[in-house]
């Protein structure tokens, strides 16, 4: 079902086609009312930070204004229920850029879901989509497993239904950049990774 949002005309220059702005804006119309929710760009490293004294409402901050960064972010937010959404950083475990093999398979490991709907959220803004291990300066691991995993959870979803806010934010990005209403698994090929 198509959220019930007036979306503003797409910006037909492709220059401007994807900016961090516009996400904000939209993000904001669908969720800020009904999930107490705002995208918010951060300057530093991304976090999900919870509605508290200090802010009312919760925040998917994402980083430098980059749109991957923030359909990263969004992406897992989506993932999240909605006990940890009540947790900073959804109360998961993180550990930067430098990992050991064993904290990659970990972060791997809870990186396939959030990658495989930043993936599906890609495709709906006709965004170019980049898997990533996250892990330049870290241990060599060949993540050829991990690939084949975001993969086939994406097709998964495209069988099963997505969640209900991917769902509804998938719509309103389709309906944005005026991009196909059906995902199909044919756009979502791992040689265009």
């Amino acid at each position: 079902m198509s959220p019930q949002v007036v979306l503003d005309p797409p910006f037909r220059n492709s220059v401007d086609k994807h900016r961090h702005e516009d996400l904000i804006h939209l993000f904001d119309q669908v969720f800020s009312k009904s999930e107490n929710t705002r995208l918010i760009r951060g300057d530093r490293e991304p976090v999900y930070l919870p509605a508290s004294s200090k802010c009312n409402y919760h925040q998917v901050v994402f980083a430098h204004g980059y749109f991957a960064s923030a359909l990263h972010e969004i992406a897992h937010w989506c993932v999240a229920g909605s006990a940890r959404r009540l947790l900073e950083d959804f109360g998961y475990w993180y550990k930067p850029d430098g990992r050991t093999r064993s904290e990659q398979a970990l972060f791997e490991q809870v990186e396939v879901v959030p990658q495989a709907f930043e993936w599906i959220l890609s495709v709906a803004a006709g965004f170019s989509f980049r898997i990533s291990a996250d892990n330049l300066s870290g241990e060599a691991t060949d993540n050829a497993a991990f690939i084949t995993k975001v993969h086939e959870e994406v097709q998964r979803r495209l069988v099963t239904g997505l969640p209900k806010r991917l769902g509804k934010f998938v719509a309103v990005l389709q309906e944005y950049y005026q991009q196909e209403k059906v995902l199909c698994s044919s756009r979502f090929l791992l040689k265009n990774l």
